[in-house]
């Protein structure tokens, strides 16, 4: 009894290790995606930007699941937003983002139990699905919060808050669909590496 407990003790050390591993890579792939592959777009004293940091967002909630995926993408993005002009938005950048992964997790492992999937074709119909459902909360609840924040602590106008929102909203429904094809590829190509390998999570 003894040996089996330590054996089941080992195996969740090891899983522990290997979640924090891959949360942490894809947190410096977060990092890289916005700090490294970024277009600025400066909108008077404002400005809003182009980037592939959601793509390592959705990509680590699929892999190791919506909050450490989550977490990954909050973490990343938000130091990004701390080191590149952007401080003002790192705090909302961290909610949301954390937010975007739990969206993600949720909808690949408890509706469409991706990770469970053993054929191709429904794998990447499911992880289309989850990536979509992760960018349209997004493209609504990302330029409505930077709207209210904008408008009631920041003190700007409420009509150039408002068009600032809506360029926020086109640049967030361009970065999310070029993050769900991205993703899909990805994912789709790695995933026999990662059973293979017994890295999925």
């Amino acid at each position: 009894m003894s040996d089996f407990t330590d054996v089941k003790s080992t195996d969740r050390n090891h899983r522990r290790v290997l979640l924090i591993s891959q949360a942490a890579l894809l947190a410096a792939l977060s990092y890289i995606g916005f700090q490294f592959f970024r277009i600025d777009i400066p909108v008077g004293i404002e400005k809003t930007a182009f980037h592939f940091g959601n793509v390592f967002l959705i990509l680590a909630a699929l892999l190791i699941g919506g909050f450490w995926g989550g977490m990954a993408g909050a973490v990343g993005m938000g130091i990004a937003d701390l080191t590149s002009g952007y401080a003002s938005s790192a705090p909302a950048t961290f909610i949301l983002k954390l937010l975007f992964g739990l969206v993600v997790g949720l909808v690949a492992e408890k509706i469409l139990h991706l990770k469970e999937e053993k054929d191709r074709s429904k794998q990447l119909l499911a992880c289309i699905l989850s990536s979509a459902a992760g960018v349209l909360f997004n493209v609504f609840a990302d330029p409505l919060v930077r709207f209210l924040i904008k408008k009631y602590i920041i003190g700007l106008p409420a009509d150039l808050a408002a068009a600032l929102a809506k360029l926020n909203a086109v640049t967030t429904l361009v970065n999310g669909v070029v993050a769900v094809i991205a993703v899909s590829l990805i994912y789709m190509a790695i995933r026999p590496a990662l059973e293979k390998s017994n890295l999925l999570l």
